[in-house]
């Protein structure tokens, strides 16, 4: 029969759908957050202080209790103080010698505080989430000032942070921690257009000042305040609540990709595979788990044989204790600490509060096995034997190793039934079931409680949801499945997962699959046929599932559109185990965007890190920009390049570029660009630089800096969102050699063919390239060094001595043409073509000297200007400002012609070239940059109230 329904629509004032309050699974010593929970009326507050004088002192067992019961979920205690210690409501200092504690989550509050606590504890924690999503935990690593968010403490070991969210854990509080990541795209399950605020309590910077009272809400003593992590609004946890619960995403909103505007399905993918994070990291992150699991259990043991003695003169002991079979099979287990003349009931109560279960711990018992019984093939069989226990204490004469904890059996259950269909409120039914119970009773019992038929149950199907940290898992139950039975079973299998297990009634629609797979690292210039033939030899695709809805033939790259779950993740794993020609092929999962839904003013920003330039400090960058935006906009270009990042936004009509990196890479996304503009939406995306490299003479143009160094990620978006538009010419540079190669099919010598390369700088021959050359090659040999600009330019420095000596004759090597007319040289050693005025990190080769014989340089005026350098010293006076190069031409079509090999570079990519024709001529249209404003930010009302997030955010990385 069914026990009722229980619901609270609309959740919480200023709740997202992923963390908004449900309701919770308790005991009678807790209480959970409603709707009538408000402030009392004048009346009531009157009654209740009258009541308060009436009623004599309570005694401590009475004040514990009334504690317990104040706050959703909390378990408080009152605990002596024997360090300073800071209220986790307030953020104040707890005077004198009393707090209160809570004995699941370590929540510290004062006893005035006690009865204004809103923030659940972390067994209930998982309850409350609307929709579960599943974090993107990276490798392990030290923060400092940050605090885990499952138990509370701050992070002095490694530890794991979420790559899209501000959630961070201890590495063995990590299977606790609730999936209440950001939702940032539809999958088909409780989608939505309507987004509330996303809070995540602490971890905020001490200067985070409060939207609603505007006092100082962050704290660096312990975790405190609440963030919204869309518009980055930040509060109290007294104040959140008034917050008005819409999120309209902050001063970003229109950079960021709206959520409800990306679609993707994703049932068969990790975070990891969705958001493009590199295998590298979470094969890391795996063998950190292993590394630190076992590094945990020597380190428990060592901590179990050290500290029993201490323990065994303070009359205590401690237990290992296992949650369940999966546990002993891989033997994670916690410890807790018990007087040694504790009662069976205080050790089960203290057993569930390890693993954060909170509920009436008369329903559970504790079996013991040897230690020796741990790893024995039979040990499940022979501890789901239930053992006769007297009251009293658990300890005997001989103390057993370890313990498990089982739930008593019982013939029925009360389970809770979500609807999966409703999408602001929410509800829950509890119905009770029994051993008879199956898939098909339960839904008949349970549509009635939602307002539904029971004849129509065949249209409806019982979904098992379990709601890991780092994955969510569903799974159809069949309709003739023992909801009892399999109810049990996950709770012998771990209470853990029985606390994340949730079971949803959604209707049997049917739903067309369409995963689109990108892979590139194909031969370039075929059709689509060839494309397929290839992929059908090499991952056996299957034609009736898949089919090749986009082709880059340029680049070697198609889409895939897949009807089938398991064949897209198959294509997935073999695509990255595979080798066409010998050249590895990239797989990369690409969303949907929905670019119909897109608001009016909407302007997503694409963002493209090239995490090996800079130090490694595009790191840190990527990191930042996924946590501020969409991280479906935030594409890393080494996985799979610029392309995927351009197909995903090549409906949308309107869009911005914010490339981060050095010239190089800046010259790699618009080559992209060029080729694929004739299918984007938005054929002439302006583009935005954070310079990364070691010369950023395109960024200082375009005053963008010398290099990034630390700037507030935050900041760096709003000078975006500011940015002026600006045009600049781009050149085509056509490579003839005339030297012969040999043919690898008939061995005859043939010429070898033209090469075309693009250029946005400027090009060398002579000293210039020769020097550019052996700083590449220097680099090639121990590329690890090259983690800094200071590292870089002193290499160049060490190859410039070097060539100091050394004399070339360019004059009499080369010859060149300008607008088809004869130019002679100088007498030179290296020869610039330059379009913009910093060369060599940040010199002015041209100089400014007025000359009548030139027009004065631009970016934009369709010319490029000729100079040149007589040798090492000179480039190094040039490079302090001492001189200027010498002035030789000013034109719009160049001819070269090389007598000998000469060194060549291009945007500071040198080689080699062997005799030739070099031809240099326009490139097509203009492209559009944008130039960093020079007026300070706009202080609008969205900016002000957005400006904590960039106090916040500025820590991000370090």
């Amino acid at each position: 029969m069914a026990d009722g329904v229980r619901s609270l629509l609309g959740g919480s004032r200023g709740s997202s759908p992923a963390s908004s309050p449900l309701v919770g699974r308790g005991s009678k010593s807790r209480s959970l957050p409603t709707p009538s929970s408000s402030s009392p009326s004048l009346l009531q507050q009157q009654q209740q202080q009258q009541q308060k004088k009436q009623t004599p002192p309570a005694s401590p067992k009475q004040q514990q209790q009334t504690a317990r019961g104040s706050a959703p979920g909390h378990c408080f205690k009152r605990v002596t103080l024997t360090k300073p210690t800071f209220c986790h409501y307030c953020t104040d200092f707890i005077w004198g010698l009393a707090g209160y504690l809570c004995e699941v989550c370590n929540f510290m509050s004062h006893e005035k505080c006690l009865k204004h606590v809103k923030i659940p504890c972390s067994c209930v924690a998982p309850s409350l989430i609307r929709v579960p999503v599943a974090h993107c935990l990276g490798p392990p690593g030290h923060y400092k000032r940050k605090f885990c968010a499952v138990c509370r403490k701050q992070l002095e070991s490694p530890a794991f942070r979420c790559e899209v969210c501000e959630l961070h854990v201890h590495t063995d509080c990590a299977p606790f921690a609730c999936s209440d990541c950001r939702q940032c795209h539809q999958d088909g399950h409780q989608d939505h257009d309507t987004y509330h605020h996303h809070w995540r309590e602490g971890n905020l910077s001490s200067g985070a000042r409060c939207k609603v009272c505007k006092k100082t809400c962050g704290s660096s003593d312990v975790l405190s305040g609440m963030r919204c992590e869309w518009c980055g609004v930040l509060a109290h946890a007294a104040c959140y609540v008034i917050v008005p619960p819409e999120c309209t995403f902050g001063r970003l909103r229109n950079m960021i990709l709206p959520p409800n505007c990306v679609h993707l399905f994703s049932r068969n993918f990790s975070k990891m595979h969705c958001f493009r994070i590199l295998e590298s990291l979470q094969t890391e992150a795996d063998d950190d788990d292993d590394v630190d699991s076992s590094t945990q259990l020597s380190l428990k043991e060592s901590q179990v044989s050290t500290d029993s003695n201490a323990t065994l003169l303070l009359g205590k002991q401690i237990l290992k204790i296992y949650d369940g079979n999966d546990a002993v099979k891989r033997n994670q287990y916690r410890l807790i600490t018990v007087p040694r003349i504790a009662k069976n009931e205080e050790v089960v109560e203290a057993a569930l509060r390890s693993y954060y279960i909170n509920v009436d711990h008369q329903d559970y018992e504790l079996q013991t096995f040897t230690q020796q019984a741990l790893f024995c093939d039979d040990i499940i069989n022979r501890n789901d034997t239930t053992e006769e226990t007297q009251p009293g204490s658990v300890f005997q004469e001989a103390v057993p190793e370890a313990w498990i904890i089982r739930a008593k059996p019982r013939d029925n259950e009360v389970i809770k039934i979500y609807p999966a269909w409703l999408k602001i409120g929410m509800a829950c039914a509890s119905i009770r079931v029994n051993k008879a119970s199956t898939t098909k009773t339960v839904i008949k019992e349970v549509l009635p409680l939602l307002g539904y038929q029971s004849e129509t149950f065949q249209n409806f199907r019982l979904v098992e949801v379990f709601m890991g940290s780092k994955q969510v898992q569903r799974m159809v139950l069949d309709d003739h499945e023992l909801i009892l039975s399999r109810f049990q079973d996950i709770r012998k299998t771990s209470l853990r997962q029985m606390n994340q297990t949730r079971f949803y009634i959604a209707e049997n629609n049917i739903s067309v699959v369409r995963v689109h797979l990108f892979v590139g690292g194909l031969p370039p210039h075929l059709s689509t046929e060839e494309y397929a033939n290839i992929l059908k030899d090499e991952l056996a695709l299957k034609t009736n599932l898949v089919s090749v809805s986009h082709v880059y033939s340029s680049q070697g790259a198609v889409v895939l559109e897949i009807s089938c779950f398991s064949e897209a993740e198959r294509l997935y794993m073999l695509a990255k185990d595979t080798t066409v020609n010998d050249k590895p092929l990239t797989a990369v999962v690409i969303p949907k965007v929905l670019h119909t839904k897109l608001p009016q003013n909407c302007c997503p920003l694409l963002v493209f890190v090239n995490t090996k330039s800079g130090g490694l400090k595009g790191r840190d960058l990527l990191y930042s920009f996924r946590k501020l935006l969409n991280p479906h906009q935030v594409f890393e270009l080494t996985n799979g390049g610029p392309l995927p990042g351009f197909h995903t936004f090549s409906q949308i009509p309107y869009f911005r570029i914010l490339v981060c990196g050095g010239d190089g890479t800046v010259g790699w996304v618009l080559g992209a660009l060029e080729e694929i503009r004739h299918k984007l939406g938005c054929s002439e995306p302006s583009v935005a630089i954070v310079p990364l490299g070691t010369g950023n003479d395109l960024g200082r143009v375009l005053r963008w800096g010398a290099g990034y160094s630390g700037e507030d990620p935050y900041s760096i978006l709003i000078s975006v969102d500011e940015a002026n538009d600006v045009l600049m010419d781009r050149w085509t540079i056509l490579l003839d050699a005339q030297e012969a190669i040999e043919s690898a099919e008939n061995g005859v010598l043939e010429p070898e063919p033209p090469k075309i390369v693009q250029m946005n700088n400027y090009c060398g021959l002579g000293i210039d390239a020769e020097l550019s050359l052996g700083f590449h090659h220097a680099r090639e040999e121990e590329p690890d060094k090259f983690n800094s600009r200071f590292h870089n330019k002193g290499v160049y420095v060490k190859v410039g001595l070097q060539k100091m000596s050394h004399t070339r004759n360019l004059h009499k090597e080369i010859k060149l043409q300008v607008d088809q007319h004869e130019v002679e040289l100088p007498n030179i050693e290296g020869l610039i073509f330059i379009n913009i005025p910093s060369w060599g990190s940040g010199a002015d080769l041209w100089g400014s000297d007025n000359d009548n014989r030139f027009e004065k340089p631009r970016i934009d005026d369709g010319l490029l200007e000729v100079a040149g350098v007589t040798g090492v010293v000179h480039m190094g006076q040039v490079q302090g400002g001492l001189r200027s190069g010498i002035r030789i031409a000013q034109g719009s079509y160049f001819r070269v012609t090389l007598l000998k090999p000469i060194p060549v570079q291009v945007d500071g990519e040198p080689w080699i070239q062997p005799p030739g024709q070099i031809i240099i001529s326009a490139s097509g249209p203009k492209v559009r940059m944008l130039k960093k404003s020079k007026q300070k930010q706009k202080k609008t009302g969205n900016l002000k109230d957005s400006r904590n997030e960039s106090m916040l955010v500025s820590e991000v990385g370090h």
